[in-house]
C-alpha cells in the first residue's frame, strides 16, 4: 500500500465503485469528458479507493485505462508508476521513484490531495451557495470558485432556483488567492462576469481550447487600488491534460474537457463567476430568507426613486460612497439632479436582478440590474450596478454606475 498518506486520505471514503449518497456526501457526478471515454476523475477516485481496500489488481486495471484513454494526464502516470513498483517493493508515498525531481513530484501529490479531499467534502446538492442570493431572468449558470478547495461548482438558474449541476478541479495562482496588484501571481476574490469568449485556435496552445476572459478588475478593485489584468479561466496545453494547484499567474484553470463544457454555455455579459477563498453553503429555507431580505432593500430603494423628497433617495446612501469618477455623493448625487432638471421619476421598474453577496470581509451585497424609468412621457432603460454595505443594522449604497 502506500502507507499511512494514503489511509489518512481515504479514511471514511466507501470502497465500492461509485460514491454512497449520505447527508454530506451527494452522487458522484461526472464531469465532462471525450465522447466515448471515461471521466478521469472519478476514474481516479476509484483507482484510489481500491488501493484502500487493498484491491491491487483492480486499481492497476483502472489506472492502466486511465493512462490508455488520457495519456497526458500526469498524476495517472504517477499512480500507475506506483502500482507496477508495488510488484517489487513496498511503496509508502505517492510517486516513490528516488531519481523523480523533487519539485514535480510535490506538485503531483498536492494535486492528488486536493482532488481526493473534493470527494469526502463534496456539498450536498440540496445546499445552496451562500454567496448567490438571486440570479437574473437573463441568466443560465454561476460559477462558483472556492480557491481553499481548488473546486469550482456549477449551479443552474431553473425559474429562479439554484440547481447544482458539477463541480471540477482548478488551479489558481501560484501565490494563491486575493490578488491585489499587477504580477504578484494571485488569483482575485470577488464576483466578476465573462465578458469574452476566444476559440482554442485563436491562442498558443498554452491556453489550450479557449478562454473565458473576466471582468478583472471590477468596480469594487479599482476603488480598493487593486491593479492588474487578463484573468481569464482557460484550458491546460496539449501535453498536459491538469495542472498543480497552485500554478497559474493568476487565471482559473480547468482540463480541456470541463472548460469546453464551460465554454458551450457561458454567455458574455451574463454568466458570473463567484470566487472565494472558502464557499459557504446554506439550507433553502435559510437561503430564501436571506434573499427575501435584500430583494425588498433594493424594493425600498426602487420606491424611493419616485418620492418627490430626493432625501429619502439620498438616505439609502453610504456617507463614504464613490462614483466611477471618484465623485463623493453630494457631488454625485448633485450631477444626478441636474441631468434631469431636477424633474422626478414617474415610475421605475426593475428587471433581470440579480444579487450576490461579494467574498471577502465586508458584509457587502452587489446587484445588477436593467432600471426602466419614465420622467412624464420620457422613458429609458439603463443597466446598472450597485455595491450595498452594511452600516450598523442598515444597508447603504457605497457604489452605483453603469454596468
Amino acid at each position: 500500500m502506500l502507507g499511512r498518506l494514503l489511509m489518512l486520505c481515504l479514511a471514511g471514503l466507501p470502497t465500492t465503485g461509485s460514491v454512497a449518497s449520505s447527508s454530506s456526501i451527494p452522487p458522484q457526478s461526472a464531469s465532462p469528458a471525450a465522447p466515448g471515454k471515461p471521466d478521469p476523475e472519478a476514474l481516479l477516485i476509484d483507482v484510489y479507493k481500491d488501493l484502500g481496500a487493498n484491491r491491487l489488481r483492480e486499481a492497476q486495471a483502472k489506472a492502466d485505462a486511465l493512462v490508455a484513454a488520457y495519456p497526458t494526464f500526469r498524476l495517472g502516470h504517477l499512480v500507475q508508476g506506483d502500482l507496477l513498483l508495488m510488484h517489487a517493493r513496498p511503496v509508502r508515498n505517492f510517486g516513490a521513484m528516488a531519481d523523480a525531481p523533487q519539485d514535480k513530484l510535490k506538485e503531483l501529490r498536492d494535486e492528488a490531495m486536493v482532488r481526493i479531499r473534493s470527494l469526502q467534502e463534496k456539498p450536498d446538492p440540496s445546499l445552496i451557495p451562500k454567496a448567490v442570493l438571486q440570479m437574473g431572468d437573463d441568466q443560465k449558470t454561476v460559477l462558483v470558485v472556492d480557491t481553499s478547495r481548488s473546486r469550482m461548482y456549477v449551479y443552474e438558474n431553473l425559474d429562479g432556483q439554484l440547481k447544482y449541476q458539477t463541480d471540477y478541479y482548478i488551479s489558481q495562482g501560484r501565490f494563491g488567492a486575493n490578488k491585489s496588484k499587477e504580477g504578484d501571481q494571485r488569483t482575485p476574490i470577488g464576483v466578476y462576469y465573462v465578458n469574452n469568449r476566444i476559440p482554442g485556435p485563436k491562442l498558443p496552445d498554452f491556453y489550450g481550447t479557449g478562454a473565458l476572459p473576466l471582468s478583472y478588475p471590477n468596480e469594487w478593485d479599482k476603488r480598493n487600488g487593486r491593479s492588474g489584468y487578463g484573468i481569464w479561466l482557460h484550458g491546460t496545453p496539449s501535453d498536459n491534460f491538469s495542472r498543480p494547484p497552485l500554478s497559474s499567474d493568476g487565471c482559473v484553470v480547468l482540463a480541456n474537457p470541463d472548460l469546453q463544457s464551460l465554454y458551450s454555455t457561458a454567455e458574455v455579459g451574463k454568466t458570473v463567476v463567484v470566487i472565494s477563498q472558502g464557499v459557504q453553503f446554506v439550507n433553502k429555507g435559510e437561503w430564501d430568507k436571506q434573499r427575501q431580505a435584500a430583494t425588498a432593500m433594493l424594493e425600498q430603494w426602487q420606491q424611493s426613486l419616485e418620492n418627490p423628497d430626493s432625501e429619502k433617495t439620498l438616505s439609502y446612501y453610504s456617507r463614504d460612497f464613490r462614483s466611477a469618477l471618484g465623485e463623493s455623493l453630494p457631488t454625485w448625487f448633485s450631477r444626478q439632479q441636474k441631468s434631469m432638471n431636477g424633474a422626478r421619476f414617474t415610475s421605475v421598474k426593475l428587471r433581470d436582478v440579480s444579487l450576490f453577496r461579494y467574498p471577502g470581509p465586508e458584509d457587502m451585497i452587489v446587484s445588477t440590474f436593467i432600471q426602466e424609468s419614465a420622467v412624464g412621457k420620457s422613458k429609458n432603460a439603463i443597466r446598472k450596478r450597485q455595491y450595498w454595505v452594511k452600516e450598523g443594522s442598515e444597508w447603504k449604497i457605497i457604489y452605483e454606475g453603469n454596468a
